[in-house]
């Protein structure tokens, strides 16, 4: 089971939140992937990492812990990692939270 108070951490960043936002409609932010359809491998690093203008490493923590919280999914293709919402475990979450508040 999820750790629901790790899922909460993982919602009290801005950074993680645009990220969640973004990811929702991949496409719209993300449509000048080159690799292939964001809707369908996920988003890139290197672009989500562009677009929050952050370092990449700080970024890569960011979705580590969305990975850890089961609110993305990683795909990995060659050297790069594409990150998909996990709408299973955020609907879980969502679930949790409105029987707990």
């Amino acid at each position: 089971m999820v750790d629901r108070l790790e899922q909460s951490k993982a919602l009290s960043s801005k950074a993680r939140v645009a990220i969640l936002d973004w990811l929702r409609e991949p496409y719209d932010h993300f449509a000048h992937q080159e690799t292939g359809d964001p809707r369908d491998i996920g988003v890139c690093v290197k672009l989500i990492t562009e677009k929050l203008n952050m370092a990449q490493p700080t970024v890569s923590r960011h979705l580590e812990l969305l990975r850890r919280a089961d609110f993305v999914t990683v795909n990995k293709i060659g050297r790069w990692s594409f990150f998909k919402r996990n709408e299973a475990g955020i609907a879980a979450y969502k679930e949790w939270l409105n029987e707990h508040l």
